[in-house]
């Protein structure tokens, strides 16, 4: 839960010795990019009164929802994009750490402990990866398709002169041979079935999980929940891997009803820019 998060963030950041005045208002941040904890407070119910359209309404912390000009997920179209001709692959330098599945209501989420499953880096800084979480079907979409699933594994920075502190990998699943990361957690996920719940998995190593080429698409963004903070760093993998249909069914069954297609629409890109590295 939050809490836990928050104490987990003060303990790490005391340890790689960042200064306590700016501590607390970046750990304050870092929280932020796991979302409204509180599964019953918004939904994805088009026609509801607490569906994504009202999202902005429900909580005035959640403004952004409705009035930011920086939202995610987007639609990445080809004509938007701008392709890099000297570009850098992305750096995942991920290893073994403690772990536990969760069931939150509206997703499942993986989340490692105390920030000990390596980072990525971006522009020069280190981003601490802190969980991952399914959204089916996917949230993005590319040139208008929309795919079964979608991952986010969502990376954080302590680095109190970070502009960005939240940085998240998408990737994109279609239907066919099942994804061998997540056969990994389907057992417990099943016997989390519409209940708010854990189980402990032990040691996972995120290089496990399978990105499948080197080019991704990158753009500026927020998160795809409440708060909908803005300044989130987005990087899409380009291809698409696969999921089978009962791993899917899983993830469905297993969060509560109004989340079993537990997709924000996608938000108006504006002038923002959208590239292909």
């Amino acid at each position: 839960n939050f809490d836990t998060t928050y104490f987990q963030l003060i303990e790490f950041m005391e340890c790689i010795n960042f200064r306590p005045a700016a501590m607390r208002e970046i750990v304050t941040l870092i929280c932020e990019s796991y979302g409204a904890e509180n599964e019953s407070e918004f939904d994805y119910s088009e026609e509801g009164e607490k569906g994504p359209r009202h999202w902005g309404e429900l909580n005035e912390e959640w403004a952004a929802c409705k009035n930011g000009s920086m939202q995610s997920p987007i639609d990445i179209s080809d004509p938007r994009v701008t392709i890099l001709v000297k570009s850098e692959e992305l750096k995942r330098i991920y290893k073994p750490c403690n772990s536990t599945v969760k069931n939150r209501g509206h997703d499942i989420a993986l989340q490692w402990s105390n920030y000990g499953a390596g980072s990525i880096g971006i522009n020069g800084t280190e981003y601490f990866l802190g969980q991952g979480h399914w959204h089916s079907p996917s949230e993005h979409t590319i040139n208008g398709r929309r795919y079964e699933m979608e991952l986010h594994m969502v990376h954080s920075s302590p680095d109190p002169n970070v502009q960005n502190k939240v940085a998240v990998i998408g990737l994109l699943y279609q239907i066919g041979p099942p994804d061998a990361f997540l056969s990994k957690l389907i057992k417990e996920i099943i016997s989390m079935n519409d209940t708010l719940d854990e189980r402990n998995m032990g040691m996972i190593n995120p290089n496990e999980i399978q990105m499948g080429g080197k080019k991704y698409y990158r753009y500026m963004g927020s998160l795809t929940v409440p708060p909908c903070t803005e300044g989130v760093i987005w990087t899409i993998n380009k291809k698409v891997m696969t999921v089978s249909r009962e791993q899917v069914k899983a993830l469905r069954d297993a969060v509560h009803d109004y989340a079993e297609r537990n997709a924000r629409p996608v938000q108006p890109l504006y002038d923002r820019e959208l590239l292909l590295y």
